[in-house]
């Protein structure tokens, strides 16, 4: 069964079972493009914008109470129950991200409908808005959903668990590696120490970056002026966004900014890919340090959750950081696509918000997915395999380093070069040179002291 439904253009005929009208069915006809859905985070951003806007417009008088309160309870409705079937469009629409407006205003109004009062998806549900900061708005209030709804307790979850592993392994004395080289030695926990401090870092950084995308487009209309706008009309939907989801949005206090430049998503990109960054240093160390059994490093063991070869019995492979540095791999490509459209779009506007907020989503998504993954199925059952790292500190070369302040660096090279050439170790090398005593080696050279 079809409906029949009309907008500027004419009359058009949509699925009765859907809700959306006329623009949204031309945008279907008009963009089969790709399957990149409009991310589903966005759609609920864009829902409870309308409802912030509904409120603000009766409060300002450009709207009845009934209008209104049917635009809310439409809102209201669909995010107790979201259904998304009504909200079809891909990502590879016009850059404004009009047809998406237009989709939500649409069925809001078929929801806020009824035989005795027909609310227009224009003049009700888009009164004193425009797609041009709308869709800016919802990408910041479905950004900082995202980062506090998924984001942050993934990456607290995983701050938690690398906390505990510093304190298990807190005593564990280890050879130190750089240049993929020996170096001189730390604990486990220290080394465990670096990633948490990264992520700590980066924590506190998007929380600092997360305070731009409290400012919002809205009230600018189309091209910042506010045209069509009640004066107060910015402030009034940001307070009744931070009223319905507690967060402090607030208007941005230059709409030509928020309308041509994106600059706080960029930034914000641009430190959510320093996370997936650290992500994938952290990752690969366990990766190297895990490998083996018998032919790699050995030092750590990672849990084995399936057979890791088709061909290969017993294999077991570190899957969990295979997926997770994909993922870190897509966020970094995610990142030069945001910095290139956010440079595009001329004049008053830029025209590729939509590749914009579906790339700033989906990292967030797979990060906080991933975070949680790696987490809860590889890095909680990490454990030592302490005989194999307490062998690597006594083979090592570097823990002459230790004889500089006694007898210089020359000496200390000699004897490290010697036990090297002749395979043997250290003190044994130190004594046939005869640059230290038995007991000034046995004093001076201890791990445990030079941690």
């Amino acid at each position: 069964m079809v409906r029949k439904v009309r907008d500027a253009f004419g009359e058009m005929e949509v699925s009765e079972a859907v809700f959306y009208g006329a623009q949204t069915k031309r945008s279907l006809d008009n963009f089969p493009i790709g399957t990149e859905k409009m991310p589903k985070q966005l759609i609920e951003a864009f829902v409870m914008l309308k409802r912030a806007a509904a409120k603000a417009n009766h409060r300002l008088g450009t709207l009845s109470l009934e209008k209104s309160t049917r635009i809310v309870d439409a809102c209201d409705q669909w995010l107790h129950q979201p259904d998304y079937q009504h909200f079809p469009l891909v990502v590879w629409q016009t850059g404004s991200g009009t047809q998406t407006n237009m989709n939500v205003n649409e069925v809001l109004s078929f929801l806020a409908s009824d035989n005795k009062v027909t609310l227009h998806p224009n003049d009700d549900v888009n009164k004193s808005q425009s797609s041009n900061d709308t869709f800016p708005t919802a990408m910041h209030v479905a950004t900082v959903l995202a980062l506090t709804d998924r984001l942050f307790p993934a990456l607290e979850r995983l701050i938690q668990t690398v906390k505990a592993k510093q304190h298990q392994f807190a005593d564990v004395v280890k050879i130190g590696r750089t240049h993929l080289q020996d170096a001189t030695p730390l604990t486990v926990g220290q080394e465990f120490s670096g990633y948490l401090a990264m992520l700590e870092k980066i924590e506190h950084m998007l929380i600092q970056d997360m305070d731009g995308c409290f400012e919002l487009a809205i009230g600018g209309t189309a091209v910042g002026t506010g045209l069509n706008a009640p004066v107060d009309f910015g402030d009034e939907v940001a307070h009744a966004l931070s009223r319905y989801t507690g967060l402090p949005f607030r208007k941005t206090d230059n709409h030509y900014h928020g309308l041509t430049s994106h600059s706080q998503l960029v930034h914000l990109h641009g430190t959510v890919k320093a996370l997936a960054m650290d992500l994938f240093k952290i990752g690969n160390d366990l990766r190297y340090l895990s490998s083996g059994p018998r032919a790699g490093y050995g030092e750590y063991t990672l849990p084995a959750n399936e057979p890791g070869s088709s061909i290969m019995p017993g294999k077991v492979n570190p899957t969990q950081i295979e997926a997770m540095t994909m993922v870190c791999s897509q966020v970094l490509g995610n990142d030069t696509t945001i910095s290139f459209a956010a440079s595009q779009g001329q004049f008053q506007l830029n025209v590729f918000k939509p590749v914009i907020i579906y790339n700033v989503l989906q990292s967030i998504e797979l990060l906080s997915d991933a975070m949680d993954s790696f987490n809860l199925r590889c890095l909680s059952g990490l454990t030592i395999n302490e005989e194999v790292v307490k062998a690597s500190v006594a083979q090592s070369l570097m823990l002459v380093t230790a004889l500089n302040p006694h007898i210089g660096y020359d000496k200390a090279s000699e004897i490290a070069k010697y036990a090297h050439l002749k395979q043997t170790d250290l003190k044994t090398a130190a004594l046939a040179l005869g640059y230290v005593t038995e007991e000034a080696f046995d004093q001076w050279v201890d791990p445990t002291k030079m941690i």
